[in-house]
C-alpha cells in the first residue's frame, strides 16, 4: 500500500512503468498480499460504523442491551454500572451465576453443586518447603457417595456419584490462615468440588475439584506442592473471581 501511494505521486510515465512491474509481480504470486491489503482497507473503512452491544449508545443513538442487542426492557443496572434487560440478566444468571456478563464482577452469592460433605483442618509443626519459619495447616475434605439430584443442580439427576477424600496443605502463617477462612467460606457455598468427569481417571459421575486449586502434596514443586511462593496470591484471586473475599 505504501509503494502504491508513492507510485501515484510520480510522473505519469514512471508511474506506468512501475505499475506494470507491480502487475507482473502480482501474476507471479504477489496477489495474495494485495488481496489482504484490500481486505484490511475494507476493515478500516468499516471500523467507523457504529457497533452494537454497548450498554449505552453515542450521541443520538438509542441505548441497547449488550445481551439481546435490542432496546432495554425493564433495565437493570449492576453495581459495576453495566445495564441489561431484566429478563436477559436472569437468563445469564441461570447459566453462569451472579456474574456480570461484561466485566465478570460478582454481584451476588455464588453457590455451586458440590454434594454434602465435611471439611476439617488442623495445625502441624513441620514446615512446608519455602515456609521454614512456620508449621503447616492440613485440610481434610470428605464427601461420601450419593445420588445426584435436580435441586443440587447435578448433571445427571437420579444417577449415583462417587465421593472423594482429599487432603490439602497451607502454611500456618497469617496469609495461610486467611486462605483457610476463604476456603471454608467457599466450601460452605458448595464451590470447592463439583460432580463431573475426573481428569485423572476419566471416570464419569464422580466428585472432582472445581477450579479452586489446592496443594495436595507438601513437596514436589509448583504443580501440586511446595515450594511455590506465588500460590497463596493465586488462590485468593481464584476465590475472588467466585465472590469469595
Amino acid at each position: 500500500m505504501y509503494l502504491y501511494q508513492k507510485i501515484i505521486t510520480l510522473p505519469q510515465g514512471l508511474a506506468q512503468l512501475l505499475g506494470s512491474s507491480l502487475k507482473t509481480r502480482s501474476s507471479e504470486g504477489w496477489s495474495e498480499g494485495a488481496s489482504n491489503d484490500s481486505e484490511s482497507n475494507g476493515s478500516l473503512k468499516n471500523s467507523d460504523a457504529p457497533t452494537a452491544g454497548g450498554a449505552t449508545g453515542g450521541d443520538g443513538e438509542e441505548e441497547r442491551c449488550p445481551i439481546c442487542l435490542d432496546s432495554f426492557k425493564n433495565k437493570k443496572q449492576l453495581k459495576c454500572k453495566h445495564d441489561f434487560c431484566e429478563e436477559c440478566l436472569q437468563q445469564a444468571q441461570k447459566c453462569n451465576g451472579p456474574i456480570c456478563p461484561l466485566c465478570k464482577d460478582v454481584f451476588g452469592v455464588m453457590e455451586g453443586n458440590q454434594p454434602s460433605g465435611k471439611m476439617m483442618s488442623k495445625t502441624c509443626l513441620t514446615p512446608l518447603p519455602g515456609f521454614s519459619d512456620c508449621g503447616h495447616i492440613l485440610i481434610s475434605y470428605s464427601i461420601p457417595d450419593g445420588i445426584q439430584t435436580v435441586n443440587e443442580k447435578h448433571p445427571n439427576p437420579g444417577r449415583p456419584y462417587y465421593g472423594t477424600i482429599r487432603n490439602a496443605y497451607l502454611p500456618d502463617n497469617n496469609e495461610g490462615r486467611e486462605v483457610l477462612k476463604l476456603l471454608t467460606k467457599a466450601f460452605d457455598q458448595k464451590l470447592i468440588f463439583t460432580v463431573g468427569s475426573s481428569r485423572t481417571t476419566g471416570m464419569d459421575d464422580t466428585v472432582t475439584w472445581n477450579d479452586i486449586h489446592h496443594k495436595t502434596s507438601q513437596s514436589g514443586g509448583p504443580h501440586f506442592g511446595y515450594p511455590d511462593p506465588n500460590y497463596l496470591g493465586r488462590v485468593k484471586e481464584e476465590l475472588k473471581a467466585k465472590g469469595i473475599k
